[in-house]
């Protein structure tokens, strides 16, 4: 009963969250792996042909079922200054079979270089497509279906609900800059986004006429080359969506084994929230990452223990002609 008791009141905050003033959508702790969900202009930030990243992430375990996250994105550069890519993503929440599900086109413009050898670069990007979510009322429990002489009666159709489903359109916007001088001592790099330009209605508000509240996003951080084969990144996120905002810093260390293999370890902190360590290696063009979030806010307090890990994977395929290398493009985390 406890742990029904805590998934039904974490679904209503999910299903409510329009009403609240504060709907916050799924995030990452590992998030520059999924470049569609941060910033549309990050689209083909990368020395390579294509890219293909998948990130899967369990929160609060011992809540009940867990709360997942997977996403999946392809991207491609071209010689045009165009990059375009898809992607896909899927939250379920909790044992009412909530589910959000978004689907997106991205394109980024890759033409504005400047300063030397054009190694300062700003991307632009737009994306659009679609926002789904639902929720199983099969699996949903409520007071009205106890009685205390015949006990728990399994039938709930007595409840009203309007709405079990939505779909709503969306679209959302970015520009990112970075500086790829190569051995350079320090490349900058930053972005920001803007999410759910449309305002589309949030069907699952009290009112149904609410909007999809506009989510602003701001990263950033610096590449630090201290030897020919260590150096350490920086980074810092902050998310803001109606009264909601999210604050994260961190850094991770990459070395250089030899031309094909790096290591990589790090952590980020977010605010009132988690300290996440990260630990990652690339060989080619893979690179595998895994992260574990430690809770120190109030629901670890009630909930106990409600840590979350991350695993991604991304694979970068080569030019078929050969180019010159990129010497610094985007950070991996």
């Amino acid at each position: 009963m406890r742990n029904n008791y805590k998934c039904y009141v974490l679904l209503l905050l999910v299903l409510c969250a329009g009403r609240l003033q504060a709907q916050v959508d799924p995030h990452f702790s590992q998030y520059y792996i999924y470049p569609a969900w941060l910033n549309p202009a990050l689209t083909g930030t990368f020395d390579g042909a294509y890219r293909a990243s998948a990130i899967y992430r369990n929160q609060w375990g011992n809540v009940g079922t867990p709360f997942s996250t997977i996403g999946a994105s392809g991207e491609f550069t071209t010689e045009k200054s165009i990059n375009g890519g898809v992607s896909v993503l899927k939250q379920t929440a909790g044992n009412g079979g909530y589910a959000y599900t978004t689907a997106y086109g991205n394109v980024a413009y890759t033409g504005i270089r400047f300063g030397r050898d054009g190694s300062q670069r700003v991307y632009l990007g737009l994306q659009f497509g679609l926002i789904q979510r639902h929720f199983d009322r099969n699996k949903l429990t409520f007071g009205s279906q106890w009685n205390p002489v015949t006990g728990f009666n399994g039938d709930n159709s007595n409840v009203i609900l309007n709405r079990t489903s939505a779909l709503a359109f969306d679209a959302g916007a970015g520009i990112m800059y970075f500086d790829a001088t190569p051995g350079k001592k320090a490349n900058i790099f930053g972005g920001v986004s803007f999410s759910h330009l449309p305002q589309s209605d949030d069907k699952f508000s009290a009112s149904g006429t609410e909007k999809f509240p506009i989510r602003y996003t701001l990263h950033g951080g610096v590449r630090l080359a201290l030897s020919d084969v260590f150096s350490i990144t920086p980074n810092a996120l902050y998310l803001k969506q109606r009264t909601a905002t999210e604050k994260m810093i961190g850094a991770y260390g990459q070395y250089k084994v030899n031309e094909d293999l790096s290591m990589m370890l790090g952590a980020n902190y977010r605010f009132k929230d988690a300290l996440s360590p990260f630990i990652g290696f690339t060989h080619k063009g893979w690179a595998l990452g895994a992260s574990y979030d430690i809770n120190n806010s109030d629901l670890n307090k009630m909930a106990g223990a409600a840590n979350s890990f991350e695993i991604s994977l991304t694979i970068i395929g080569k030019r078929a002609a050969k180019s010159q290398p990129v010497d610094f493009v985007c950070p991996r985390l």
